[in-house]
């Protein structure tokens, strides 16, 4: 069953996220996973939602996202994302 990471981001360092933007698509696709939103416009219809970056990430399944998330290579990219950002991810699994 896929998962999907969801992640809210405030960026505090521009030139350095936008180096780990360059570095994490491989090590998404490594693990099956690929984009379905990578920031871009969003509205609120309901509710009071902070201006963040949002990502959307598809894995096949919960285990192919831990697995990329905990491997050696997003170690590097991570620790850039957690230097050039303060945030938060989700694991969801999805719909069957």
């Amino acid at each position: 069953m896929a998962a999907y990471v969801l992640g809210e981001i405030e960026i505090t360092d521009a030139a350095g996220y936008g180096e780990y933007t360059k570095q994490v698509p491989a090590t998404i696709a490594k693990y099956g996973g690929r984009f379905l939103v990578r920031g871009g416009a969003n509205e609120a219809l309901e509710g009071d939602w902070p201006k963040l970056r949002r990502v959307v990430l598809e894995f096949p399944t919960m285990e192919a996202a831990r697995n990329w998330w905990s491997s050696p290579d997003y170690e590097k990219p991570k620790a850039m994302r957690q230097a050039a950002s303060k945030g938060r991810l989700l694991l969801m699994e999805g719909a069957a």
